[in-house]
C-alpha cells in the first residue's frame, strides 16, 4: 500500500507568519482616523480599528483636543473586544508606561533632575516627577540637607525637613517600580555613592568597630563608623531587651561599639546587642514549661501583655485568658509585678508565654 503525502495548505504559512492580534496591557501605535464627540478612532492594521472613548477620553481630552486626523499616537489596549467590536484603548495608560519607560533610561544613564520638593513627612521627601509622586528617603539627602538633631526626636526631624519644601533638589531616580507605583530619589551624587561603595568594600560580616551615633528614628540607629559611612542599627539589634525609643538609649554624640552583621547593595547592617552575652542563653538553664515565675508586665500589644521575667528575657500573657482587653489591662498593670506560670518556653527561637496565675 501506497503512504499518502499529507498536503500542505497554501494559506499554512501565512497563518503561521500572521502577528499576534493586541491584547489588554500590549502598548499599540496608529493613525487617527476619525474625531467623534467624546470618541477617537485609531487605525491599528491588520487588526481593525481602535477606539478612545468614556473614562479614557475624559483621562486624556487635554491632549485628544489638540489631535488631529492623520496623527500618529500610541496607547495601551484595555480590551481587545470592545464597543461595537473595536479595540477599547487608552492613552493616558500608555502615556503613563512611556513616563516609567523614561525613568529605567533615567536610572540607566544617572540622568539627574533639578525637582522642587512638593512636601515632607518623617522619613523624607516628597517631589512630583512627570505627574507621578516619587520619595526621596532622609537617609539619602546630601550631608547639609541631612537633619540632624538632637536625641532624634521626630517631630523636630519633620520639622527641619519642611524648611526644604519649595526647594530644587539636584536628584537622580535609584528606583522605578510601575507596579507598585514606586518611584524613589537620590540627592547624592554618582562620586559620593562610589566612595561610599570603595568604603563599605573593606567591611565583612563579623568585622567589631566602633562608631558615633548621627541620629535616631523609631526603626532604629544611623551610626557613621567611618567617615562618610553610616551603618544602620535596626531597632531589634539595639538590646536583648525590648527597645521602646532608640534615641534615648543612644543619644546623638554616643561613641559605640558595633558588630557588622550584613554587607548588602553597599549598606553596612550593624549590631549591638550581638556584642552582648545572649540572655536567652542563660535563662535556659533556669527555665521550662511549667516553671513558676514572677514577671514584670513591660507592654500591651494586641495579642495581650508581654512580661519580662529577666532583663532581656520576655513573655507573652495572652488575652485570651481574660475577659477582655480592658480586663487583662485591669489585672495587669503596666510596671507592676505579677505570678505567673512558663507554658511555652523556646530558648532557640527566644519564644516564651505566660499564664497568669491570679
Amino acid at each position: 500500500m501506497f503512504g499518502t503525502k499529507e498536503v500542505e495548505h497554501p494559506l499554512h504559512h501565512l497563518i503561521e507568519e500572521a502577528p499576534e492580534p493586541p491584547q489588554p496591557g500590549d502598548t499599540v501605535e496608529g493613525e487617527i482616523v476619525a474625531i467623534d464627540r467624546g470618541r477617537v478612532y485609531v487605525d491599528l492594521p491588520p487588526f481593525g480599528t481602535g477606539i478612545i472613548y468614556g473614562r479614557e477620553y475624559l483621562s486624556a481630552a487635554d491632549i485628544l483636543r489638540k489631535s488631529n486626523i492623520g496623527d500618529a499616537i500610541s496607547a495601551k489596549v484595555v480590551d481587545s473586544s470592545g464597543l461595537d467590536g473595536y479595540i477599547e484603548l487608552s492613552l493616558k495608560e500608555a502615556r503613563q508606561a512611556a513616563i516609567w519607560g523614561e525613568a529605567e533610561l533615567a536610572i540607566a544613564g544617572g540622568t539627574t533632575y533639578n525637582i522642587n520638593v512638593e512636601d515632607a513627612n518623617k522619613g523624607g521627601l516628597i517631589l512630583k516627577w512627570q505627574g507621578i509622586d516619587g520619595f526621596l528617603p532622609a537617609s539619602q539627602l546630601r550631608s547639609e540637607h541631612y537633619p540632624r538633631v538632637q536625641d532624634g526626636d521626630k517631630d523636630e526631624i519633620l520639622g527641619e525637613l519642611k524648611k526644604l519644601i519649595g526647594t530644587p533638589l539636584a536628584v537622580r531616580i535609584i528606583t522605578a517600580d510601575p507596579k507598585e507605583g514606586k518611584l524613589i530619589f537620590t540627592e547624592k551624587s554618582h562620586e559620593e555613592e562610589e566612595a561610599k561603595t570603595d568604603a563599605v568594600d573593606k567591611y565583612n560580616v563579623g568585622d567589631v568597630v566602633e562608631g558615633t551615633v548621627t541620629g535616631g528614628v523609631e526603626f532604629g540607629l544611623f551610626v557613621e563608623i567611618e567617615q562618610g559611612l553610616e551603618g544602620l542599627v535596626h531597632i531589634s539589634e539595639i538590646d536583648w531587651a525590648l527597645v521602646e525609643d532608640p534615641a534615648a538609649l543612644y543619644p546623638v554624640g554616643t561613641t559605640v561599639k558595633v558588630k557588622v552583621i550584613d554587607v548588602k547593595d553597599g549598606k553596612v547592617s550593624l549590631s549591638i546587642k550581638a556584642l552582648k552575652e545572649n540572655p536567652w542563653d542563660t535563662a535556659a538553664k533556669k527555665y521550662k514549661k511549667d516553671t513558676e515565675v514572677t514577671g514584670v508586665v513591660i507592654k500591651y500589644n494586641k495579642h495581650g501583655a508581654l512580661a519580662s521575667i529577666e532583663e532581656g528575657v520576655a513573655g507573652l500573657v495572652h488575652v485570651s485568658e481574660f475577659e477582655s482587653m480592658a480586663d487583662l489591662r485591669e489585672k495587669l498593670e503596666l510596671g507592676k509585678t505579677y505570678p505567673f506560670t512558663i507554658t511555652l518556653f523556646e530558648a532557640k527561637e527566644q519564644r516564651m508565654t505566660l499564664s497568669y496565675k491570679g
